[in-house]
């Protein structure tokens, strides 16, 4: 049997940062009138904070350092995932003119498809970051041009959820008419890479009727004949079933779009 020590752990840990030894992180606060100096200890912070664990990362520290003493940014032999961690430590330090500098080497050509590969965790971030913009438009240009890259990408279903606490109206009966014609012209490219045929009767009528404006007559008229009478020959051409999407991934995909129509229209 283990005998476990955690509240005599605990003890030493809260003592240890009251009479700190061997520090070596110093925290200023600076808050008038009283400004609080705190001397800690890496490796607890990071084991203990995710927040720390990114901010003392070796490499943006050097990164860092060397553009905020030199003025010089170097990153070459830097992951892709470590540079992104660097661009939002950038914004949270208000380091304007980097995180634009490093937007910029994301999205160059060599780099585009590391963007695609994550794209959901890409987005996520941009989404909540508000001045991600040359990211932010990458990411539009993917969903309009390229959607099979998402429909296709194994974090497909993690597209955020929180999106969906946007502006959005919760009933669809609330959206005029104008809205859906917008919606269907901005969805033009992405409507034909949706495989149909993997949605049954019950969820066409329960997630995609909904959307019907979406659709063009023939079709809706196509889609609901293949899934009634399978052998039947239709004339659209309709995508053979695959396993990655079905038809909640489809309504939360057209809910996703949804939203990101309103947060790109004035």
């Amino acid at each position: 049997m283990t005998t476990k020590f955690y509240d005599k752990l605990s003890n030493g840990l809260t003592q240890l940062l009251e009479n700190p030894i061997d520090y070596n992180v110093t925290l200023e606060v600076c808050e008038t009138p009283v400004n609080q100096t705190f001397k800690v200890h890496s490796y607890i912070l990071q084991s203990r904070c995710p927040y720390f664990k990114k901010k003392f990362n070796e490499n943006n520290i050097k990164v860092l350092k060397m553009y905020i003493y030199g003025g010089t940014l170097s990153l070459e032999n830097l992951e892709n995932s470590i540079i992104f961690d660097l661009l939002t430590s950038s914004h949270e330090l208000e380091l304007d003119e980097l995180v634009e500098n490093i937007q910029t080497h994301l999205v160059t050509a060599n780099n585009a498809s590391w963007l695609k590969l994550n794209f959901a965790h890409i987005y996520q971030t941009c989404y909540k970051v508000k001045n991600f913009d040359t990211i932010q438009k990458f990411c539009n240009n993917i969903i309009a041009k390229h959607p099979n890259t998402i429909f296709e990408s194994e974090n497909f279903i993690s597209l955020p959820e929180d999106i969906q606490e946007s502006t959005l109206p919760a009933n669809l009966d609330e959206w005029t008419s104008d809205n859906f014609i917008t919606l269907k012209t901005t969805l033009k490219n992405c409507l034909s890479h949706v495989r149909y045929l993997n949605i049954s009767r019950e969820q066409v009528l329960e997630k995609l009727y909904p959307y019907l404006q979406l659709f063009e007559p023939k079709l809706w008229l196509d889609i609901n004949t293949k899934l009634l009478s399978p052998e039947k020959p239709i004339s659209s051409t309709i995508l053979h079933p695959r396993k990655i999407l079905n038809a909640l991934e489809l309504h939360q995909f057209l809910q996703f779009l949804l939203i990101l129509l309103l947060m790109n229209t004035p």
